[in-house]
């Protein structure tokens, strides 16, 4: 494939929230401007203007990549996991979960969840509203953006032979 555009306002806001780099992902993106442009809004909004806690953003995350097998998501964001308050043993537990969960009963409820979204696409009632429960309705929402969201990403890394 020929490079994609890495100069101009698009490629511009995405080193923006990036803090000056493109990615691999990005240059991906930037093959289509347009979806690229709407990709970083999209997931700049997950990121960073979501009021879901980042422990539980993070840990949505980490559960779609361990699922979907896209190692470059897991390396982008285990270390964002651990900033955000998560241990070094949660953060290995996700990555193979057996054993005794080292996880709060809030967290297990959100891996639980996510797993759920990840696999069959659908959540039963009764788990939706035990996370609803806990986090809210707008807490429940931005827990099933998060983790709809990065199904798109590591499915399109894993499109892409991103690794």
């Amino acid at each position: 494939m020929a490079e994609p555009m890495a100069d101009g306002e698009i490629a511009d806001r995405i080193r923006a929230r990036r803090g000056g780099d493109l990615r691999a992902l990005d240059q991906a993106l930037l093959y289509s401007p347009q979806i690229a442009l709407g990709w970083n809004e999209l997931l700049g909004a997950v990121r960073e203007r979501s009021t879901l806690p980042g422990d539980l953003r993070e840990l949505a995350i980490l559960v779609v990549a361990r699922i979907n097998d896209a190692p470059y998501e897991w390396r982008a964001h285990a270390p964002l996991a651990l900033a955000e308050g998560l241990t070094v043993e949660q953060v290995e537990w996700l990555r193979e979960p057996v054993g005794p969960t080292p996880l709060t009963a809030l967290q297990t409820a959100a891996v639980e969840f996510v797993e759920k979204l990840t696999r069959d696409c659908r959540i039963p009632n009764d788990m939706f509203e035990q996370v609803r429960a806990r986090l809210g309705d707008r807490g429940v929402v931005e827990l099933a953006l998060t983790g709809s969201a990065y199904n798109m990403v590591s499915r399109f890394l894993n499109a892409m032979a991103i690794a």
